[in-house]
């Protein structure tokens, strides 16, 4: 049995924050338990067992991509592209194959050698990044030889007290693990291997999750349930803390969540430009639970609630009166600001727990609206359940991927009979609804006149504006440089949205990671967009942004490069 003395590990923190937790060990499969030698006799039978996984594998991986949720870390979905493709890799298969013949290795033990040899290629490498990429091989590999051996997932003990908090402990993390975990919550992430650019390292610093790595043996030393303290300011482990470390790393974790709340109680709730232009700031939520958190953040609405979540990764479709429950706890929560409820934004290929992708290209195909519209019972339920929730709140609901006038012509017709359809007791048929649309395609975006004339807003969603109008996938790790923001032809599309939208008279939203992300606030704001939405954690960044920001003179710095279709210096914008 191992010792439970205080011991303190040093490792490389790569996301900042303290963490008191108790330790829940990731599992890992390489051990001698799955290793053994066949047979010549077996060597076809093993080989096949091989190519096997590996194809399953990598289709489960390429599925794990496709149905990731929109709000999902932006890095993991590259992340599983490249481990899909690892697994899929002729060479690796074929070279673990002449390992299986020519060492009378089961699968198992022969792909973990393959690694093995990879590794020794890789400690040649000087450069860090490229380094680290031995992690991308390491975490296929042992995916493979979980498959191999009757394991679909690696083992996590479940969590009997949700109050507790945990940390996850693991030789490393992968992608593909932290989807599996599902919804299990971790207070921080601690492992053996990695650096401040692997996976692990990335994930943690988007969920803003304290993280320490390259610990070296630290999931061999620490106990299931061992107490841990993770500084990731110091890049430091304390395993089973003495009764004073812990109080003195309680009082310091209490310093920081309390200069935190101070930061948030400072934050104001309408903030101003330098030249006093008021900036409305709401949240992005994917979950009924997430609105709390919104709301004490200092949001002034929601301006965008994807309700994927409530039909994604299941059997059967949510009911109208499930539906109803979730629409309404955002909306009275919010009461009486602003909620936009964007309708399903989801394709044929992935709107149930085992469906396959059967489109050559989703992203160009039968999704969001164009999928509701198609399915009207779907859709005609959801409004439904929108209409019904509308009594508790101040709705707005958004319409994903408009590209034709007529969809938005055959929504308010559906709508309209809706609410003709669903009386109120002792309360007004009447219920004013917002119908707005999301300005993704830039055919709506170029010929916008006469979508304004049919919505009462407008919101810009830049992570498909920018994938479309610049013909990039951006969750295509092969052509990721070349989803570029602050393109000239995406910040002229950006202006006409708005000022098309100032001429009606319209309110324009942006709810895209562009209005998330402080680098382009001075911009946006330059090109009059006065209303953003995005995850509450960017507030602060984005409204010191807002409150350094001088609108007449952005205006007049960006004007010449507007008019040359030129790349602006975002550097010395921000500088202004």
């Amino acid at each position: 049995m191992r010792s439970t003395a205080v011991i303190a590990l040093y490792g490389k923190g790569v996301s900042k924050g303290i963490a008191i937790g108790k330790a829940l060990l990731l599992g890992s499969e390489f051990n001698e338990s799955n290793f053994s030698h066949i047979t010549e006799s077996e060597i076809s039978s093993e080989c096949i067992r091989l190519e096997n996984s590996l194809k399953a594998v990598s289709k489960e991986l390429r599925a794990l991509k496709d149905a990731l949720p929109p709000d999902a870390p932006k890095e993991i979905g590259p992340l599983l592209e490249v481990h899909s493709l690892l697994a899929s890799d002729t060479s690796v298969c074929s070279e673990t194959k002449e390992i299986i013949k020519s060492n009378l290795y089961n699968a198992q033990w022969a792909l973990v050698s393959y690694g093995k040899k990879i590794e020794k290629q890789f400690e040649a490498i000087e450069d860090t990044y490229l380094k680290e990429r031995l992690s991308d091989i390491q975490q296929v590999i042992e995916r493979v030889v979980s498959h191999l051996s009757g394991n679909s997932a690696r083992y996590l003990p479940k969590i009997s007290n949700k109050s507790d908090s945990f940390i996850l402990v693991a030789t490393d993390i992968s992608p593909a693990d932290l989807l599996d975990l599902g919804d299990q919550k971790f207070g921080a992430f601690i492992s053996d291997l990695g650096g401040p650019t692997s996976h692990s390292s990335i994930v943690a610093r988007s969920m803003r999750l304290p993280a320490v790595v390259g610990m070296k043996n630290v999931r061999e030393l620490v106990n299931p349930m061992d107490l841990l303290i993770v500084d990731g300011d110091q890049g430091l482990v304390i395993v089973n803390p003495s009764h004073k470390i812990l109080s003195q790393y309680k009082k310091k974790q209490s310093e920081q969540n309390l200069a935190q709340n101070k930061l948030m109680a400072s934050v104001p709730k309408v903030p101003l430009t330098k030249d006093g232009v008021a900036v409305n700031l709401e949240a992005n939520i994917k979950h009924p639970s997430e609105v709390e958190f919104a709301s004490k953040s200092g949001a002034r609405g929601v301006g965008l609630f994807r309700t994927e979540f409530l039909f994604m990764n299941r059997d059967e479709l949510p009911t109208e009166d499930e539906q109803f429950e979730a629409y309404k706890h955002v909306l009275e929560t919010m009461y009486p600001l602003p909620v936009t409820i964007r309708t399903l934004d989801i394709g044929n290929d992935k709107l149930f727990k085992n469906a396959t992708n059967t489109e050559v290209n989703p992203a160009l195909g039968l999704r969001a609206i164009r999928y509701c519209l198609l399915n009207s019972e779907i859709f005609i339920t959801q409004l439904n359940a929108l209409v019904r929730a509308s009594r508790h709140g101040r709705l707005r609901i958004l319409l994903p991927m408009i590209s034709h006038v007529d969809q938005v012509v055959q929504v308010k017709a559906l709508l309209e009979k809706c609410q003709d359809s669903i009386q109120f007791d002792n309360r007004s048929n009447s219920t004013k609804i917002e119908l707005g649309a999301m300005v993704e395609i830039p055919a709506m975006a170029i010929a916008i006149a006469p979508f304004l004339k049919e919505l009462d807003f407008v919101s810009i969603g830049t992570n498909d504006l920018i994938q479309y109008a610049l013909a990039v996938d951006r969750i295509n790790d092969s052509v990721a440089s070349l989803f570029e923001p602050s393109h000239p032809a995406v910040v002229k599309l950006i202006k006409m949205i708005i000022d098309a939208s100032d001429k009606f008279k319209k309110p324009v939203h942006m709810c895209g990671e562009m209005a998330g992300d402080s680098i382009f606030t001075s911009l946006l704001l330059g090109l009059g967009l006065r209303n953003f939405s995005m995850h509450p954690n960017n507030f602060i960044e984005v409204i010191q942004r807002v409150k350094s920001t001088d609108i007449s003179k952005v205006k007049q710095y960006i004007e010449p490069f507007l008019e040359k279709d030129a790349y602006i210096d975002l550097e010395k914008l921000n500088a202004l």
